[in-house]
């Protein structure tokens, strides 16, 4: 099993709160700390908010690159449908040979749609943009050339990505929310899946799991990873855990209910989220460890990541989060489960 982190980079849209100056070197030492204890992955969102400090994670994960060793690095999603695949390729390519083979990319359609306007697409054509862009994704991190015609890009005659990435090809993971066409798409093209689970019983989409490992297989493909993305947080004691993270994320998901017009967040709801059964990892080592466990009998999945810095949560209380999560919950779950299916490399390839 893998254990990572991933964030958004969130910062304060109001005068006087937590500024991307002050956020991102703080994120790199993050990132740094969890090299160093260990951990196995740390992923970067791409939003254009002014919530958000990250709209270009190739940037902030070269940064990193430059101060870890082994660590994985990769997009926690790359928002495919309004990026360019031949630019996406050649920044991950750099960041590949940047880091000596570490880069990732996750792909998605993202959680927000302000991207579509921004660069100048048409939300009607969200399901298509996507398709087709994966598809010239895919074509690309062959590295081989490339002739390709499209419908939302100019065409490609004979096109090679460089600098040549250290690893054949790059890694890509396909980032779903809950879709049966999305559990659908990753199993028939032969890419791992990353399912992010906000609300709900975790357990609810074990059957589209289920599923995408029968068309993995009747398509082809061999098995492949699944990663888990999750709210989460780790401190000395559950207490301690939901005191610290339930502000930060009520503010957050408080601030995008009012966007969309949901009821807000209160502690007794996030209180029922940390349950066993609930779709938040939030508590001391030994919970934690428990309910990584207790979803791995459910999804046998490779890979777990949490989103621990969100909101307002605190430098210092992030930087102990990162080492509980590696010096205590990494390696009780590796003992429990070993270390789990590798990142996958030249297998990932699309049919």
């Amino acid at each position: 099993m893998e254990i990572g982190i991933f964030t958004f980079a969130d910062v304060s849209p109001d005068p006087g709160g937590v500024h991307a100056a002050q956020r991102l070197p703080e994120l790199v030492e993050e990132i740094e700390l969890a090299d160093q204890v260990g951990l196995d992955v740390f992923g970067i969102g791409e939003h254009h908010r002014p919530d958000f400090a990250a709209p270009a994670p190739p940037i902030l994960l070269a940064a990193a690159a430059s101060r870890t060793a082994r660590i994985r690095l990769t997009s926690a999603v790359t928002v495919l449908s309004s990026e360019d695949p031949l630019r996406v390729m050649e920044q991950f390519s750099m960041l590949d040979s940047l880091s000596g083979g570490r880069a990732e990319i996750m792909a998605g359609r993202g959680a927000f749609t302000e991207t579509f306007g921004l660069f100048g697409y048409d939300l009607n054509d969200y399901d298509e943009l996507f398709a087709e862009k994966l598809d010239l994704l895919l074509a690309l991190r062959s590295g081989r050339a490339v002739t390709w015609s499209g419908k939302h890009r100019a065409p490609l005659a004979g096109v090679q990505v460089h600098p040549a990435p250290i690893q054949q090809p790059i890694p890509v993971w396909l980032a779903v929310g809950g879709s049966p066409q999305s559990f659908a798409r990753a199993g028939r093209l032969g890419l791992p899946l990353a399912l992010g689970i906000v609300g709900g019983a975790p357990a609810r989409f074990a059957p589209a799991i289920d599923q995408y490992r029968r068309l993995l297989s009747d398509s082809g493909h061999p098995p492949l990873p699944v990663a888990i993305t999750q709210h989460g947080f780790v401190a000395r004691t559950t207490q301690a855990a939901a005191d610290i993270y339930y502000p930060a994320d009520a503010e957050v998901m408080n601030r995008i209910g009012r966007e969309r017009g949901f009821a807000p967040t209160s502690r007794p709801e996030f209180d029922r989220k940390i349950l066993p059964d609930g779709p938040y990892i939030v508590g001391s080592p030994d919970q934690v460890v428990e309910k990584i466990l207790h979803q791995h009998e459910i999804f046998g999945h490779q890979r777990t990541l949490f989103q621990l810095a969100i909101g307002s949560v605190g430098h210092a209380d992030l930087m102990r989060a990162i080492e509980l999560l590696g010096t205590q919950v990494a390696p009780a779950v590796r003992s429990e489960l070993g270390s789990g299916a590798k990142t996958p490399a030249a297998s990932t390839t699309a049919s």
